[in-house]
């Protein structure tokens, strides 16, 4: 064999080497837990409540005592001053619900009670009947039951412990549905889909799955999916569903990005990260000012010395020797890491050098600060 055969069979083993490890790294994930159904949605509801039955921790305003009077005149008891009931023992509250799709007549959803004036706290309380109404004013749910907050608020002598925030809490099952959710699923000959994050390459990539496996389909934009029904279907959505979702598509490489939550000092960093050349100096520099207090008499009380308090600081400069290290090109992640480490970064110094690395064209990725 001839060296220009060896060295073409040499690069193709190559290729179909660098093709298993694209292969290995990639996974398939079934189409349903990457996209959802245009127009199958959840919808929120919300309504104005109460609660009652607080040991004293409700609230005073006067929205809640006039709301209680109204409540009671409802069932046939008149207060002529609504001064005359007692405060502290009843909250104002909002009532949130999310309602799924396709939710029936006598379904139960859970709801979260949220205090809408000074209450100190709704542990205990039982929330009353109160309508659950969608943005166009329906009723679709009603909601009742005793409200679990998940923490204590005690209080007494001065003496004070909380766990938890006691001002907001859930009735588990509380809500009932009113009335059916119409959920429409397409029309007869169409069924669009949408990609839950959207992506140009992987919008191509279900479309052509579903083209090879199941029925003719386009990507009409970067997260929609525009799928034909076949007629044999056309009364049968749901079958046609279920086997389209249960489909499985090749992932490939997403978009290279860094997420920071500052508040935490949280850093997450995709694997597809990438950086140009580049060059990190990091030192610390730590200034102390610490106060010791004395306390000078000059002379005998009786011959008239006055006691003065003094006050003597001290302030101590501590700088650390700073490193520089140099990255090289197309590092990847763990070359990233592996450098970052050497240096004896925290968390809130790399939020600092990734910034840097962004600003100065280095960093490769889509830096997302939340």
């Amino acid at each position: 064999m001839g060296k220009k055969g060896l060295i073409s069979i040499l690069l193709i083993s190559l290729i179909s080497f660098n093709s298993f490890l694209l292969e290995a790294r990639a996974e398939k994930v079934r189409i349903k837990d990457i996209v959802h159904i245009e127009g199958v949605r959840d919808n929120q509801i919300v309504g104005y409540g109460i609660v009652v039955g607080l040991q004293g921790t409700g609230d005073n305003s006067m929205s809640t005592q006039t709301t209680n009077q109204a409540m009671l005149a409802n069932f046939g008891t008149i207060i002529s001053n609504k001064n005359d009931i007692k405060l502290g023992n009843a909250a104002a509250v909002i009532v949130t619900a999310t309602v799924p799709p396709f939710a029936k007549n006598g379904d139960k959803l859970d709801v979260t009670v949220s205090s809408l004036a000074d209450a100190k706290s709704i542990e205990g309380g039982v929330l009353v009947q109160t309508q659950l109404l969608a943005p166009s004013g329906e009723v679709i749910a009603v909601a009742q039951g005793p409200v679990s907050t998940g923490g204590t608020n005690v209080e007494s002598a001065g003496s004070k412990v909380k766990t938890g925030v006691t001002t907001s809490g859930r009735v588990p099952g509380g809500a009932i549905i009113e009335r059916d959710i119409n959920t429409e699923i397409g029309n007869t000959a169409e069924l669009r889909i949408i990609l839950n994050n959207p992506d140009f390459s992987m919008a191509a990539k279900v479309a052509q799955v579903i083209n090879e496996n199941l029925a003719s389909s386009k990507a009409v934009d970067g997260s929609t999916i525009s799928v034909l029904i076949p007629s044999k279907f056309y009364d049968d959505k749901i079958s046609f569903i279920s086997i389209l979702e249960n489909l499985t598509v090749q992932t490939g490489s997403g978009v290279a990005k860094v997420v920071i939550n500052e508040r935490t000092g949280t850093i997450v960093i995709g694997s597809d990260v990438k950086l140009l050349s580049a060059a990190v100096a990091h030192g610390n520099l730590t200034v102390t000012v610490s106060t010791r207090n004395e306390v000078s008499q000059p002379n005998e009380f009786s011959l008239g010395g006055v006691t003065q308090p003094v006050q003597n600081s001290t302030i101590t400069v501590n700088k650390q020797p700073g490193r520089v290290i140099e990255i090289p090109g197309n590092a990847n992640l763990n070359e990233l890491v592996r450098a970052l480490n050497t240096i004896g970064v925290t968390p809130y110094d790399l939020i600092s050098i990734l910034q840097a690395l962004k600003a100065a064209g280095s960093l490769q990725a889509i830096l997302e600060i939340i």
